[in-house]
């Protein structure tokens, strides 16, 4: 029967890592260091708290570096730690060069920088230059329109004798894009939140100043960027936007990926990026394979493609629809066929959580597997966001009371406004809920999760947190996180799954089914995506010998023709 697959055990692993010499291909490969390694993200707020305050810390991070270093990652990308009013935590800056004090001090911060490094992991840190706070020094001084700094913003007239905005275009978060500040008589763009003031970079000194941050934490020891929103910062006109259905995002045409947000990119590449051993990554919304193609010319590293994200949406984030897998593999096999280095990943600190939303809770481990299995074995870059590593889940169902991120709020009370039936309004905000990914990692069953020594946390902690926990994972041979190891151990062994070609296997539309080769090797990988048993219309011995790898403990290849639910097979 179907339910007792899980049962079955969690994984089997050959006794596959590389012979010496094969080991030796990999250091003589020209590879840049995040191309070789896992990245892990850290959202600070609620990754460990060290002093009891109920908010996760630097030091907290700290005291978590040996169970990164044991999951084998080598990368860690910090969501923002700077000075911020927490209007979106962390997202609205006031000082780059100062370390918000709910998380430590800038010591602290290069202690964080030293101690991973011992352990062989970099730090990329998150760098939000398309807007500020609206108490940065920079916009409190650009309040004076005699002031330098007026011009590091979009401060305009608004129409109809000042009445109105300038334009029609919404924010991401919603509502119009410009606030009217009376003191200023003029009104401010902000593509996001109210608090968060666009820059304008038509003004020379603003890429002035970001060429000196980003220098300033190159020169402290960080790797590199996630840069976020990136492919926004430069509008290319303030003229109407079209109309777009919900009055999602109108105006995107003058501002997404415009020529002139290329050439800004290709300056910092000149200017700084190409002096530093250094990693940059951009969140790229509604990219093309043209356009990534461009950002990862002398401009990006990698990009951050959403098409994946976008398969169980209708319009916007709070519409959602039925997921297909098949759908999934489409997108997978596109962006592996048209941009040469991906970046892999399900989840982030702005998604919901992918367990439950790309495959079934009925199977979570081997789901989790699964997707595990994906992302160590296609081309690119894995990105594993804090708690996917042991089978976190979303929270299941937050009350008003307890939305914190500005956007549940602002859903929340749009929706009530205009349906007016509090079930739905409360289902909207679910469906996008970025408080989901952000509650405290369930580290073990005591006290709010081992997340902190406070019954008190910022935001509430799971309440399956005693059976999903990693202490409780890391004693289980054939848990979830012990997957990982197992595969991300592989993975930065293997020169065929890092530096390999990637090349389709046919096969049914539920399968992601790819051969790895790589100085005359190869491996294959076979992939259920489907909660579903599928005939593959071939034996799987006919493609390898061995199985290197498989989320199914008993899996053999005699007379192997059928993936069972979400089944994944590495083979030699």
């Amino acid at each position: 029967m179907m339910g007792d697959y899980e049962s079955r055990g969690a994984f089997r692993s050959s006794s596959f890592y590389l012979r010496s010499k094969r080991a030796k291909i990999l250091f003589d490969m020209e590879l840049k260091y995040f191309q070789s390694r896992v990245v892990y993200q850290i959202y600070p707020r609620s990754f460990c708290d060290s002093n009891g305050d109920g908010i996760g810390d630097i030091p907290g991070i700290i005291s978590k570096l040996d169970y990164l270093h044991q999951l084998g990652v080598g990368i860690i990308w910090l969501s923002p730690v700077y000075a911020t009013e927490n209007h979106d935590f962390g997202y609205d800056v006031t000082d780059y060069k100062a370390i918000n004090p709910e998380y430590g001090t800038m010591e602290d911060m290069d202690n964080l920088i030293a101690e991973a490094m011992k352990r062989g992991i970099r730090i990329v840190m998150d760098l939000v230059v398309n807007h500020t706070s609206d108490k940065h020094q920079w916009f409190l001084e650009s309040k004076k329109p005699e002031s330098k700094y007026h011009n590091y913003y979009y401060w305009r007239k608004g129409r109809k004798n000042n009445t109105r905005p300038p334009n029609n275009w919404t924010s991401n978060f919603g509502g119009p894009a410009w606030k009217f500040d009376k003191d200023v008589g003029e009104w401010y763009l902000h593509l996001f939140a109210e608090g968060q003031p666009d820059l304008d970079w038509h003004n020379p000194e603003v890429m002035e100043e970001v060429e000196d941050i980003l220098r300033f934490w190159l020169n402290r020891g960080v790797y590199g960027f996630r840069c976020d929103v990136i492919n926004e910062i430069w509008k290319e006109t303030l003229d109407d936007g079209k109309h777009q259905p919900f009055g999602f995002l109108v105006g995107k045409e003058h501002y997404l990926s415009k020529n002139g947000n290329h050439e800004i990119l290709r300056r910092l590449y000149d200017d700084v990026f190409s002096k530093y051993d250094c990693m940059t990554v951009g969140e790229c919304g509604y990219v093309n394979y043209e356009s990534a193609n461009r950002f990862t010319d002398h401009e990006l590293d990698m990009v951050f493609s959403f098409d994946h994200m976008y398969l169980d949406r209708r319009f916007a984030p709070v519409f959602k629809k039925k997921y297909d897998p098949a759908k999934m593999k489409q997108v997978l096999v596109g962006w592996q066929k048209n941009l040469d280095w991906n970046t892999l990943f399900f989840e982030n600190h702005d998604q919901i959580r992918s367990l439950g939303r790309y495959t079934s809770l009925k199977y979570k481990d081997l789901g989790a597997k699964m997707l595990a299995t994906v992302l160590m074995t296609l081309r690119g870059t894995p990105f594993i966001y804090q708690g996917e590593e042991f089978g976190m889940v979303d929270y299941p169902m937050f009350t008003p009371d307890q939305y914190v991120d500005i956007v549940d709020k602002y859903v929340y009370k749009t929706a009530k406004k205009l349906i007016r039936i509090e079930k739905v309004a409360r289902r909207l905000v679910h469906n996008m809920n970025r408080d989901n990914a952000r509650i405290p990692v369930q580290w073990n069953s005591s006290v709010s999760a081992g997340f902190s020594s406070s019954k008190s946390t910022w935001l509430p902690v799971h309440p399956n947190y005693k059976e999903c926990n990693a202490a409780k994972a890391d004693a289980d041979p054939k848990s979830i996180l012990n997957y990982y190891r197992a595969i991300i151990k592989m993975r930065n062994a293997d020169p065929i799954l890092i530096a390999g070609s990637f090349k389709e296997i046919a096969a049914p539309k539920q399968i992601l089914a790819f051969e790895r080769a790589f100085n005359g090797e190869s491996e294959k990988v076979f992939i259920n995506l489907s909660e579903k048993e599928v005939e593959l219309g071939f034996n799987l011995a006919s493609y390898g010998q061995k199985i290197l790898l498989s989320n199914y403990e008993d899996a053999s290849l005699t007379e192997k023709a059928t993936l069972r639910p979400y089944e994944a097979i590495i083979l030699k």
